[in-house]
């Protein structure tokens, strides 16, 4: 193994991965989401005992498929591929290359893949959590807005909560709480992750009834 320390992998990596987001316009699945992806799998793998170097590479490298325009394919599948032409150029044992390669694989809400190992729990649950809370109301709020068509409202005009029409995110923003976000606490792995969930998923819930009280008020 060479000399270089996986603290300096992770520092190149992450140097790298920002220099590709530069120009990248969409806030919510930009830098700023994966330093806090990167951020929240440290934690989680710390407190869990996962491998810190194969947390943290596969959290820098998940979303650089993104980057790549091929909407025919998953940004996990693309992103892996990146991620290995990445990693080739480091010291690492092809056991760790694989690692990290599923972990990335293995996050995407849409694939459905179950996650093997505890380092890719850890990513999932990450970047699952980064969908929660504060930060995934304002996430929420950027996809909404770059993603809409003309027809698109923010929420049903008569039931904008979800409690009888059919839901559809496209046609109504407010609908992807209850289509995907307020699930995301379901499907985490770690306790760590769960604990976390529990917090921000009451908090999100404490935003949808404020604004169902402020949608309800009757002025004079």
């Amino acid at each position: 193994m060479s000399t270089v320390s996986h603290t300096q992998i992770l520092t190149n990596v992450s140097q790298e991965v920002q220099q590709r987001f530069a120009n990248f316009d969409d806030p919510s699945h930009g830098w700023q989401h994966v330093q806090r992806v990167y951020r929240l799998a440290q934690y989680i793998a710390d407190k869990e005992g996962a491998d810190a170097l194969i947390t943290g590479l596969a959290a820098l490298l998940h979303d650089l498929g993104r980057l790549v325009h091929c909407e025919s394919v998953s940004h996990a599948t693309l992103s892996v591929e990146e991620a290995r032409s990445i990693l080739a150029r480091y010291p690492l044992e092809q056991s760790q290359i694989e690692a990290v390669l599923h972990a990335i694989e293995a996050h995407s809400f849409s694939q459905g893949i179950e996650p093997r190992t505890l380092e890719a729990r850890v990513l999932r649950d990450a970047d699952r959590l980064d969908a929660l809370g504060a930060i995934g109301i304002l996430r929420w709020a950027i996809t909404g807005t770059i993603r809409r068509e003309t027809q698109t409202l923010s929420y049903h005009p008569e039931d904008p909560f979800g409690e009888w029409h059919r839901l559809d995110d496209s046609r109504y923003m407010l609908d992807h709480f209850y289509i995907k976000l307020l699930k995301l606490e379901q499907g985490i792995y770690t306790a760590t992750g769960q604990s976390l969930a529990r917090q921000r998923s009451a908090y999100m819930h404490a935003y949808l009834q404020e604004l169902k009280t402020e949608l309800e008020l009757e002025l004079p």
